[in-house]
C-alpha cells in the first residue's frame, strides 16, 4: 500500500463489497496500518474510520487484516 487517497474495495465475510478511501498509511512498531474511511456514510450520517493491518499472503501479495490483539489496536489508534 503505497499511495494514499486511493479508493479500494473490500469484501466482507458475507461477500458484500464496500468502498473505502485510504486516508493514511502509518507505521507502528515495524508494521504498517491502513487508515480507511468508508465512502458510504454509516448510520445517522456518521463517518467512522477503519484501521486494518497491512500484511502479505503466502504469495507475497499485500492484504489488509483485522487487528485481533486489543493492545496492538490501542497502540495503533493512539498513533
Amino acid at each position: 500500500m503505497s499511495e494514499e487517497n486511493q479508493i479500494i474495495t473490500l469484501t466482507d465475510e458475507e461477500g458484500g463489497e464496500h468502498q473505502f478511501s485510504v486516508i493514511d498509511i502509518i507505521e507502528v512498531d515495524g508494521s504498517e496500518y491502513a487508515i480507511l474511511l468508508p465512502l458510504v456514510e454509516g448510520e445517522e450520517g456518521e463517518e467512522e474510520a477503519v484501521i486494518l493491518k497491512v500484511d502479505s499472503d503466502d504469495e507475497g501479495n499485500e492484504i489488509l487484516m483485522d487487528i485481533e490483539d486489543d493492545d496492538e489496536w490501542e497502540k495503533v489508534a493512539d498513533a
